[in-house]
Parts: structure tokens; sequence; C-alpha cells
């Protein structure tokens, strides 16, 4: 027997835990810093939510005085009765209700199906007609509101749901959001269901928008976003009261009363109600939507 044991190889010495967390440090650093971040974001954003929901619950007189005060003490709905009794704010929120879920609902049923058809469909002057999508995103709306206004006013349309429909339907970034996701998706399905007989109508509507959900989700939401806030189309197309949206209606409150602080807010956070419900309830479809499309 040998006196020398035999030489076995050294194994490298597993890393300490020390080494671990130096290694592990600087990703724990970057998580905590845009945690930060985001928080001091949210706060910041959140200051003058606040400010305007506790300015609309204190009575006049309190708004401007020094030094400012919160209203919990004090609390107020007199410029919430004010909004309500002196204006047709209802008739406004009912207008830019229906005027929203039209057009959201028409968006994403047009811009789903043209997305549909660039994606999975061949047919002549497809990189035209996609490179003219391309080229509406980059074009501003207001460019095309005199046109519009004009041919709305010829057809005497003007002071109608037609009027504040049909002109916000057009969406070529939805478009664009819906041919990403359905680049995204197998295309092997479609292949298959047109192998047994399926139509191009079938495959959209059995196979498409199914796998479209969070898509839909997303476009859904962003276009009521959006449709609810929009001011200047509305503004120029419905000149009657009763026609009014809640964007153009309270601005026509906030100019007819001067500055009255404690009306103002309560007229921005019942404008803004809606939205901040919107959001809170379909913020995972948003994200899930955004992050289908494959867009970073």
């Amino acid at each position: 027997m040998s006196s020398h044991a035999a030489e076995t190889p050294s194994r490298p010495a597993a890393p300490k835990a020390r080494d671990r967390q130096l290694v592990q440090r600087p990703d724990v650093l970057f998580r905590r810093c845009v945690t930060g971040v985001v928080i001091a974001l949210a706060l910041l954003w959140l200051v003058p939510v606040a400010w305007a929901l506790d300015t609309s619950l204190k009575a006049e007189p309190d708004t401007i005085k020094i030094p400012v005060s919160w209203a919990i003490p004090h609390l107020t709905l007199s410029a919430y009765s004010l909004d309500f009794s002196a204006t047709d704010i209802g008739r406004w929120y009912i207008n830019s209700a229906i005027v929203a879920v039209i057009v959201t609902v028409l968006t994403v049923f047009t811009a789903s199906m043209a997305g549909y058809a660039l994606s999975r469909q061949r047919f002549r002057g497809k990189p035209l007609v996609y490179a003219a999508i391309l080229a509406g995103i980059m074009i501003p709306p207001q460019a095309l509101m005199v046109p519009l206004f004009r041919e709305f006013q010829s057809v005497h349309l003007i002071n109608t749901y037609w009027a504040l429909i049909l002109p916000q339907v057009p969406a070529p970034i939805a478009v664009f959001i819906f041919k990403k996701f359905f680049d995204g998706q197998p295309i092997e399905l479609d292949q298959a269901a047109r192998v047994d007989g399926a139509s191009w109508w079938t495959c959209y509507r059995r196979i498409g928008l199914p796998l479209a959900r969070s898509a839909v989700s997303a476009v859904a939401i962003f276009t009521f976003v959006w449709t609810w806030n929009n001011f200047l189309w509305p503004f120029l197309s419905a000149t009657n009261q009763n026609m009014m949206t809640i964007p153009v209606g309270l601005g026509t409150v906030i100019s007819g009363t001067g500055i009255i602080n404690a009306l103002q807010m309560a007229s921005a956070v019942l404008g803004a109600l809606p939205l901040v419900m919107v959001f809170l309830l379909g913020q995972r479809q948003i994200v899930e939507g955004v992050a289908g499309t494959g867009l970073k």
C-alpha cells in the first residue's frame, strides 16, 4: 500500500453567504430604488388629488384662508349641490357615457378586425395600408377637425350623437396594437381552422377575439378614457347645452361663474371620478394587454 494517499482533484469552494449577498446586492438596491421612485411619484400625484378633494369639501370662504387647513372639521357638500342644481351635469354625464361607450365598442370592433386582417391576411396593397395606419398615428387629430366640422355641418349633423361619435371611432394606434398582438399568436390555429372549412369571419370571431381578451380590455379602457376626456372635438360639434359632454359642460360652468374655488374643484372631482373607477377596476387588464402586444 502506497504511503502517499491518492490525490483527488480539489473542488472549487462553494461561495460563501457573504459573497452571494455581495453579488445580489446591486439587484436588491436597484429594486429598492425603483420602488422608492414609484412611491415618490405616486405621492406626488396624490397631492393635487387630495388638494382638489379637500377644496371641494370646503365652504368658499375657507378656500382662501391663510394658513391653509384641511376641511375635515368642517366638511360641506355645498359645492357639489351647487354643481347639480345650477348646471345640467346629469345630462352631461349621460351624454359622455353614451358617447364613450359607443365609441369604445365601435373602436374595439373595427380596430380588432383591421389588426387581424393585417396580421393574418394577404391582399394587394397591404404594405401601403399598414404605412397609412402608421402615418395616421403621427398626424395630430387637430389637423382634421376643421374639414370634419364643415362636413358634418353641411349634412346638418352638428349637435347630434352622430357628430360626437363617428369622428372619434377611427384609431390607428388601436389597429397597430391589435396587429402586434395577433402577430405574437400562433398562426397554426387559424390554418387548421381554415383547412376544416372555417371562414375568415369564423377564425376572427372564434379564435382571434378569444385569444385577444387582454388586448381588447386594454384598448377599451384607453379608448374610454380618451373619449371621456376629449374636449376639443365635442366643443366644436356640440354647441347646444343639452348635447355637451362632461369636459365641455364643466368648462362652460367655470367660465360662466368666474373663480369659485370650491365649485371648480367639485367639478374636477366629478369629471374625473368615472376615470378613476375605470383605472382601479381595469389596471390588471391594462398591464396584460400592453404586455401581450410586445411593446416596450
